[in-house]
This record gives structure tokens, C-alpha cells and sequence, in this order.
């Protein structure tokens, strides 16, 4: 019997372009229940089954084993929930992505080596693709805004120092009418974002950033502000303006990533004027140390970084670095903490470090963000302990 407003089984699989068995195993699972079952055991299904029947297919098209999808879609999953679960899919897509890329560099290198007849060096190949996927995997967290957004986020909504990061480096600054500014690693461009309306009159900003995406995208929320803003892309080490162009250079949280640390103070020096100041922000050993201690609680193999960027350049050892090339550095402590409350925003900022806890998190998702949710649900307090140099050239 036809009821009005409702699929049958066979004409619910044809316009879901699934199986009639398919949407039976989907219903034993308790995934996709029917709306109504008749006396005799009759399926019917509704418009709003269908859309979520397409759901789950999206997600099933998308790398969600049946649980996963089950967790995402039944009863009212939060939309932190749902996104932290895409933002992970979408990760393992572009690490497969990358690694195919690699197999593909790696097989084409070894034919071009084939077919000059010479010997195959199996592992100079293979620790030749191995480092360019370390360096891709590093440059593709800082292609766009996303990861750095999803770290600034979490300090943003959970610190306990209520002046804020950005507008306490702000007053930092000390800017004047008529200052020739550069800001090399841009990053998401929140240092102008969350201080645009204290800018002074007649002063001259460029933003500069490796990462065209960066400068593309802070571009786009900032504009010129009639001219005071200009951008490029650049690196720390290949500045590509005069000497002696800027009263101040800012580094936040960047020099820790140049390759050539030395090279990249030197050219910083170089564009500065006699007596301008570079006002460069770090970190020490202490700094979000719970985190790593909180994932390594739930699985020891997962390492957030690479590298404990603070050794390079750092509160600890920074002063002595800079006093190479400036006079009179100082340090400036940011005392603040965090106390988050929430799983979502820390899943969030792991989820965007540049580690390989994606690896070890995707098929036991549920649980870790069960374990999150558990070590957030009275505060989870994390440490900050960062602050900037100021050194004067």
C-alpha cells in the first residue's frame, strides 16, 4: 500500500542510488532507521530520511567508517563535533594526497634513472622523497590561515589575562606618526586585525609573509587603509628593501622557522635605520607543555612538533642570539594562563600542529575526544610563558 508522503524501500534505494540491502544493513547498524514499519514489516521512508541517507553517503565518500558516521549523525551531534571530525578527515586526505605525490616523484625519478641504463641508488631515492615530505608537510600548515586561526583561537577564548595578546605586543610597538613599520611572518595579520582603530596618523606598514596564501588573505580583511599598508612575500633572510628603510621590524613567532637564523638578523639589521628596533616574540621551554603531556597521556607515539622550535631561538637563549647583531635587548614577559573549559577549540589546536598526531588519531577519534572532554570538564589549566625581545639597533 502507498502512504502518502513516504518512499517504500525500493523507491527509497533508487532515488538514494543505494541497494535495498544496503539501506536493510543501515537500518540493523541503527544508523538509518525507517520512519514507519507497517503490521507486516514494511520500510517507509520520509524526505528527511533521504537527506539524511545523503549525509551519511557524504561522509561515507569522504573516509568515515560506519561508526564514526553513526556518532556524527545520530541523535543531535554538536557542530564542533562534526567539524573537528571533517577537520581531521581533511588532514588525512592531504597527507594522502601528499604521499601520493611523493610515490609519483619517486617512480619518476627512478625511471628517468632506468632508462639511462645507471645503477638505482634504492636509498638515496627513498631519503630524497622522505625529506621533501617533511618539508611540504611544514610549509602546507602555514599555506592559508586556517591552522594559525585554530592556535589563536584557543588563547583567545581561554586566556586569563584579559588585555590580550595581540594588543598587549601592540602597546609594545610604542608607534609614532610618521614610522616606517615591517612585519615579516604575518601570519593570519592579527596583530592589525585586533589593533586597527589605535594606528597612528601618516605612518607606513609593510606586511610580509613566505606564504602568498598569508599575505593574500590578510590582504583581503585589511586592504591599504589608503595607502598606510602595503604587502609582499618575502622571507626573513631575502627582505628585498634599502637599507636603513624602517624605524621598527616585527617578528612574531617567526624566527625560530629560518633556515638561517644568523642570515635572517643580518638582513633584519640591514633595513633597519640607526637606533630602530626589532620587537621579535618567542617562547620558552615551559610554554602549552600540558598539551604535549596530554597527548601523550592518550597515546605515547604522538609527537605535536618536530622540533622544540625554542631551542633555536627562545626566552631562554634568545637574548644571547640577538646580542650578536643589537644593542640593549630586553625581555618582556607575558604573564598570562590558560583554563580551558571545553574540549573543542584544544581538539581544534591539536588538530593544527604540525606533528603526526593524525596518524594515530583517526580510528580512535571517539575516544580521544571522550578522554579531551573528561581532562576539560572542571578547567584544564595550561601554561603560557611567552613574551617578545626589544633590541635596538
Amino acid at each position: 500500500m502507498k502512504l502518502e508522503g513516504y518512499y517504500s524501500s525500493g523507491e527509497f534505494a533508487k532515488v538514494g542510488h543505494i541497494t535495498k540491502k544496503t539501506i536493510r544493513y543501515y537500518d540493523e547498524q541503527g544508523i538509518l532507521k525507517p520512519s514507519y514499519v507497517n503490521p507486516n514489516g514494511a520500510r517507509f521512508y520520509t524526505e528527511d530520511d533521504l537527506a539524511k541517507l545523503h549525509q551519511i553517503l557524504l561522509f561515507k565518500y569522504l573516509g568515515f567508517s560506519l561508526e564514526e558516521i553513526k556518532e556524527m549523525t545520530i541523535g543531535s551531534p554538536s557542530h564542533g563535533f562534526i567539524k573537528e571530525s571533517l577537520i581531521l578527515q581533511e588532514k588525512l586526505i592531504e597527507e594522502k594526497i601528499e604521499q601520493l605525490e611523493l610515490m609519483r616523484s619517486l617512480v619518476h625519478n627512478t625511471i628517468k634513472t632506468v632508462s639511462k641504463n645507471e645503477t638505482v641508488d634504492w636509498r638515496e631515492l627513498l631519503n630524497s622523497i622522505n625529506l621533501t615530505g617533511l618539508e611540504k608537510s611544514l610549509k602546507n600548515q602555514y599555506k592559508n590561515t586556517s591552522n594559525i586561526s585554530a592556535r589563536i583561537s584557543l588563547h583567545n577564548d581561554y586566556s586569563i589575562n584579559k588585555t590580550g595578546w595581540f594588543p598587549w605586543v601592540f602597546d609594545m610597538l610604542d608607534l609614532k606618526p610618521g614610522m616606517s613599520i615591517l612585519e615579516v611572518g604575518c601570519g593570519d595579520g592579527s596583530l592589525w586585525l585586533n589593533n586597527i582603530d589605535r594606528l597612528p596618523e601618516n605612518i607606513n606598514i609593510t606586511i610580509s609573509d613566505i606564504s602568498k596564501g598569508m599575505v593574500t588573505s590578510v590582504r583581503k580583511q585589511l586592504g591599504t587603509r589608503n595607502g598606510q599598508i602595503n604587502y609582499k612575500v618575502c622571507t626573513c633572510q631575502e627582505i628585498n628593501e634599502a637599507d636603513k628603510s624602517f624605524d621598527l621590524v616585527i617578528a612574531g613567532h617567526v624566527l625560530f622557522y629560518c633556515d638561517d637564523l644568523n642570515a635572517a638578523c643580518s638582513e633584519i639589521k640591514r633595513v633597519l635605520k640607526n637606533d630602530g628596533r626589532l620587537i621579535c616574540s618567542t617562547y620558552g621551554k615551559d610554554h602549552m607543555i600540558q598539551i604535549s603531556e596530554l597527548v601523550a597521556e592518550f597515546d605515547d607515539r604522538i609527537i605535536l612538533a618536530a622540533d622544540n622550535l625554542y631551542n633555536k631561538f627562545g626566552k631562554e637563549n634568545g637574548k644571547k642570539i640577538l646580542s650578536h647583531y643589537f644593542k640593549n635587548v630586553e625581555w618582556k614577559q607575558y604573564e598570562d594562563y590558560l583554563n580551558v573549559t571545553s574540549p573543542e577549540p584544544l581538539i581544534a589546536y591539536i588538530l593544527s600542529c604540525h606533528g603526526n598526531q593524525c596518524q594515530y588519531l583517526i580510528d580512535k577519534y571517539k575516544e580521544f575526544r571522550a578522554f579531551v572532554k573528561k581532562k576539560t570538564s572542571d578547567g584544564f589549566h595550561i601554561t603560557k610563558d611567552a613574551g617578545v625581545f626589544i633590541s635596538v639597533k
